[in-house]
């Protein structure tokens, strides 16, 4: 039999009829607060506005972020940083210089960038075998990071307030959240390979890969251009690639968050059942002084970077014009959004790609107290320096 044919079920079975079941229960109590066809109708307008008036302007950011990244990388600056950070990685996060890469190279793309590093025998070549498993920590802990950053700086206009000290406070906390994950990741693996010093190749093993860097073809105006062309073009991609993540979960997320408008619900869009800010004041005790969540609302922010910090990001302007949120919240939602950036969607496809998939349970639990730490020293950072 092929190994790759997909699987299959029979035709009818139980797992139809629960889902019939779930889909009927959540339409009925959704339509029964707001009208069935008002439920349609916002649904509708939410995702229609929420592709005009946001995915647009993440892409337009995405696309000048990229272009800026491919200047960088194809100029030496990034070669030049991996110089600088790789002193920081063994005695901070218990792995070889050579992860200084894998945080560059997330931080300015997404997280399942670390996956082209780690089919790549030069760079795999300073790891031992227990260290592998947590570079899917590493890079997730930094995915988006440039998109993310830029984004919420992007939104000082909205708040009449310059968010660049506290987007700086957020990326800090992205870092010490890095570095608890990445350690509780190191401690579980080390546990299960039970193996300190054998390397995976020999590290006499001859590589240029840290000595040299590819350009591209042409004098410096020709690359200059290109770099320019060509990482605006990723910010293309990347912004079309978060279109069904931003439209199906942050549409979901706001029909829990918002609730009726000024007249009830009426259809328009951005109307909800308000099920998230339930939720939120009744864990107001813990969020206040762990985040600094000034309403309940913010709550979803975190939830919903879980899944695609992409949709995380679209909240982030409804809740500005709501006054939900201060520039405190821009510095929580920046350090939880880079290390929490989708790894519920993307923690098993990278651990499955790097052969440890057995292990995808502890990295999801690490990243978990990763994300949390993050949130928190920022709230933290924020206090003593704002």
């Amino acid at each position: 039999m092929d190994a790759k044919k997909s699987r299959r079920k029979k035709a009818m079975g139980l797992e139809g009829v629960v889902c019939i079941a779930i889909l009927s229960t959540l339409i009925y109590l959704t339509s029964s607060k707001m009208g069935g066809i008002n439920m349609i109708n916002t649904i509708i307008k939410t995702a229609h506005d929420l592709l005009l008036n946001t995915v647009f302007f993440i892409m337009g950011v995405s696309v000048i972020a990229g272009a800026f990244a491919g200047i960088l990388s194809e100029f030496g600056v990034i070669a030049i940083l991996n110089k600088l950070l790789s002193p920081l990685m063994k005695p901070l996060y218990r792995l070889p210089g050579a992860a200084a890469l894998g945080v560059l190279t997330t931080y300015i793309s997404d997280n399942p960038a670390i996956l082209s590093l780690s089919a790549d025998k030069g760079f795999t070549k300073y790891f031992k075998k227990y260290q592998l498993p947590a570079l899917t920590n590493l890079g997730t802990s930094f995915g988006m990071g440039f998109i993310v950053s830029t984004f919420m700086i992007a939104q000082s206009g909205s708040m009449n307030e310059n968010l660049v000290f506290p987007v700086v406070l957020g990326n800090l906390g992205a870092f010490v959240g890095s570095i608890v994950s990445v350690n509780l990741m190191i401690n579980f693996t080390k546990k299960i390979f039970n193996e300190k010093k054998e390397s995976l190749e020999d590290e006499s093993a001859d590589s240029d890969f840290f000595e040299y860097r590819d350009i591209r073809d042409g004098n410096v105006l020709e690359r200059l251009l290109e770099a320019l062309l060509e990482g605006g073009k990723n910010g293309v991609q990347m912004g079309m690639e978060i279109i069904p993540g931003v439209l199906i979960i942050c549409t979901t997320v706001l029909l829990l968050t918002n609730g009726p408008g000024p007249q009830g619900y009426t259809g328009e869009a951005y109307q909800g059942i308000a099920l998230l800010p339930y939720i939120g004041e009744k864990l107001q005790f813990i969020l206040k002084p762990l985040f600094g969540f000034t309403s309940a609302k913010a709550l979803a922010f975190p939830i919903t970077s879980l899944g695609a910090v992409g949709a995380a990001l679209g909240l982030v302007p409804r809740f500005i014009n709501d006054g939900a949120i201060t520039s405190r919240e821009i510095a929580v939602f920046t350090a939880m959004g880079m290390t929490w950036s989708g790894y519920l969607s993307t923690h098993v496809a990278m651990m499955d790609s790097l052969g440890y998939r057995r292990l995808t349970g502890k990295a999801i639990f690490s990243h978990t107290i990763g994300g949390i730490v993050a949130g928190v020293v920022a709230n933290i950072l924020y206090t003593v320096f704002m």
